[in-house]
């Protein structure tokens, strides 16, 4: 859940830290970060958003997952390469997409954006080298930070979902046409980082059809296209797929059964991580004793329950709504909660 809260060059902060750290007081066992950048060049999608691009961004996201360690949580980072859903970065001269496409809809004030997003410049084969590197690059600085395990952001309209996305895609290359060759970045990416860091920490991706600027969007393909890109993922070397759908337990596609994860489940072998509106906890457990999935994911129901697991295993209720804005308006913030977190 993006927070926006780091300084304006992408270090975490002393309230990232806090933030963090929270909800591993909370009973939590495993935080995923919000998306956070992977390059000083076209990947960051918001103003004050965390970056993992050089040695400064690690060293400052090092004291956050020594906090979220101390309380006792896992931590992963999540690696996101924002594509032309950059929302309110008109300092970026051009924002890269698979094709010169618009996303549709517009950027969203809460993330300080307005009006129509950028129409993207189409990647070269160059380009697309060089942001396979970038996630790599990345990995690496989160392994170093002492993160257990890092999640490419493959889902919600960000890049590698663009490529994945028909109407985004209109490419004639080996990255484009076919679902196969629509998947092959995904796939990709998620082999080069398995290769690079799998070894020594988890490497997942999270999957969605939806997107920010597009939440109804369904895979052309239906069930064939999640076959081919599950299958696809399940071969690159990563250790789990992180689905998210605006209810996880609805069917993926009108007029069938299996739900996305399940799909996930079915095609890729993988370890799956269900996400989208399983704050009910009896929803929770459903998912699981289901087999669609081995672990669930909340979001904003974890912002409205920082201590959701506690709650439910004391059997207290839940608070139903989620803050307008946990942090407060970005004016509200104090100089020092933006400042890099001390070493």
């Amino acid at each position: 859940m993006t927070r926006i809260s780091a300084t304006a060059d992408g270090l975490p902060t002393q309230r990232s830290r806090d933030y963090y750290r929270v909800f591993a007081e909370g009973g939590f066992g495993l935080l995923i970060t919000e998306g956070t950048y992977i390059d000083e060049h076209a990947s960051q999608g918001y103003f004050n958003q965390p970056g993992i691009a050089n040695d400064a961004q690690c060293t400052a996201w090092a004291r956050v997952v020594e906090g979220v360690h101390e309380s006792g949580s896992k931590i992963f980072l999540q690696l996101m390469h924002a594509g032309s859903q950059s929302q309110g970065n008109t300092y970026l001269k051009a924002t890269w997409g698979p094709s010169a496409v618009r996303p549709e809809g517009e950027q969203l004030a809460m993330y300080r954006g307005s009006g129509p997003f950028q129409v993207p410049e189409a990647m070269t084969h160059e380009q697309i080298s060089q942001v396979r590197t970038a996630f790599v690059n990345a990995a690496r600085l989160a392994r170093d930070a002492g993160f257990d395990g890092v999640e490419i952001h493959g889902a919600n309209g960000y890049l590698i979902d663009e490529f994945l996305t028909d109407y985004m895609n209109t490419r004639s290359d080996d990255y484009g046409g076919s679902i196969h060759n629509r998947a092959r970045l995904a796939v990709e990416v998620c082999s080069d980082v398995a290769s690079a860091v799998g070894a020594d920490i988890a490497v997942g991706i999270r999957i969605s059809q939806g997107k920010v600027s597009d939440s109804r969007h369904t895979w052309a393909g239906r069930e064939d296209d999640a076959a081919t890109i599950f299958r696809a993922l399940g071969t690159s070397g990563i250790h789990y797929i992180h689905t998210t759908e605006y209810r996880a337990l609805a069917p993926a596609f009108s007029d069938a059964e299996a739900t996305l994860a399940g799909l996930a489940k079915l095609h890729s072998g993988l370890t799956v991580i269900a996400n989208g509106h399983l704050d009910d906890p009896r929803d929770a457990t459903s998912i699981l004793e289901s087999g669609s999935a081995d672990v669930v994911a909340l979001a904003k129901a974890a912002l409205a329950n920082r201590d959701w697991p506690r709650r439910v295993a004391a059997g207290r209720p839940l608070a139903p709504d989620v803050p307008p804005d946990l942090f407060g308006p970005i004016a509200d913030i104090k100089d020092w909660e933006l400042k890099p977190v001390e070493s």
